[in-house]
């Protein structure tokens, strides 16, 4: 069983525990995808290459979206952190400020 993604020895750590850095690992995961799309898009010439890449890139965003949906159910302070910087207009770094300070 490979134990790289583990900082704590993995026979050590709880099922729950090792759920969720699976899902950190698949989250990284589906980010390094969405970057190479993005790079690889931004170099094509060939327009249908380009649209099959797009397409496959939206999936990639799909999958990080559902990572770190799961991950926030199981994280209660980082949804509530996460809501107070999501969705907002204005400055990103205030509203992170903010967010951090007002969490539970």
């Amino acid at each position: 069983m490979a134990t790289d993604q583990y900082h704590e020895p993995p026979d050590e750590l709880s099922q729950q525990v090792r759920s969720f850095a699976r899902m950190i690992l698949s989250l990284i995961e589906e980010g390094e995808a969405i970057d190479r799309y993005e790079q690889r898009i931004s170099l094509e010439k060939d327009a249908s290459a380009r649209a099959i890449m797009r397409a496959a890139q939206k999936e990639e965003f799909k999958h990080f979206s559902m990572d770190l949906e799961w991950l926030l159910r199981k994280k209660p302070v980082w949804r509530e952190i996460a809501q107070g910087v999501l969705f907002q207009d204005g400055d990103i770094v205030e509203h992170g400020a903010d967010a951090e300070e007002e969490a539970h």
